[in-house]
């Protein structure tokens, strides 16, 4: 089972969720566009602060999840957090899950290197057999990224859940250890300096350094 209290990393380092973390967290749970950009996570946008701190205590000390702060180190701050879930170490399965990844580190090397520092320790330290990726079907982005990142598409569980008053119709994607080695190389050599230019602009994309 995920005991560590933090994972270290170039762009990001994640740290086990606590109330220090917050803070900033109510901050990116928050702006401006909350409610469009996060209209798929389960929780409600908090209705104020001690909401949420009732909400993210519970969700510190919650047996099913397992939640770590990412913590952009370009400034800092914790702008997003993910969750260990779904675990079963007798099959060794597990998910990640929970994700909410803030404006700040959206579609940047941060969030690509918090997957990465997950996905190293689910097959490399712990030796998981499936890891999964579970996202409401109607959310695009999601999907894209669970591909991006190299899970397999497996299908659709049709009205599989009623989120937050609304039917939900959930995606499942998955990637093995078998495939493990690959998708690390990937990433590796996506995540490394020589990949981006100066400006810190991608030289090569995730999929095509896994295709080549």
């Amino acid at each position: 089972v995920p005991n560590e209290d933090f994972f270290e990393g170039r762009f990001c380092r994640l740290e086990r969720l606590k109330p220090a973390h917050f803070d900033d967290l109510y901050r990116v749970r928050t702006i401006e566009d909350a409610e469009s950009r996060y209209q798929y996570l389960f929780s409600l946008p908090p209705v104020g602060r001690e909401d949420f701190t009732e909400y993210m205590t519970n969700l510190q000390n919650s047996t099913g999840y397992i939640t770590y702060a990412v913590i952009d180190k370009r400034t800092n701050r914790a702008e997003g957090f993910q969750s260990f879930m779904t675990l079963n170490p007798k099959f060794g399965t597990i998910e990640i899950g929970g994700i909410l990844w803030g404006p700040e580190i959206a579609r940047t090397p941060v969030t690509t290197e918090a997957f990465y520092l997950f996905s190293r320790h689910v097959f490399d330290d712990l030796h998981y057999r499936r890891y999964e990726w579970k996202c409401n079907n109607a959310n695009t982005p999601s999907r894209n990224a669970a591909l991006r990142f190299g899970f397999q598409f497996e299908g659709v569980f049709r009205k599989h859940l009623i989120q937050n008053g609304w039917n939900r119709d959930t995606a499942y994607f998955s990637m093995i250890d078998d495939e493990w080695p690959q998708h690390k190389g990937a990433l590796e050599q996506w995540l490394s300096e020589s990949n981006f230019d100066e400006t810190g602009k991608q030289i090569k994309s995730l999929g095509e350094i896994r295709d080549a």
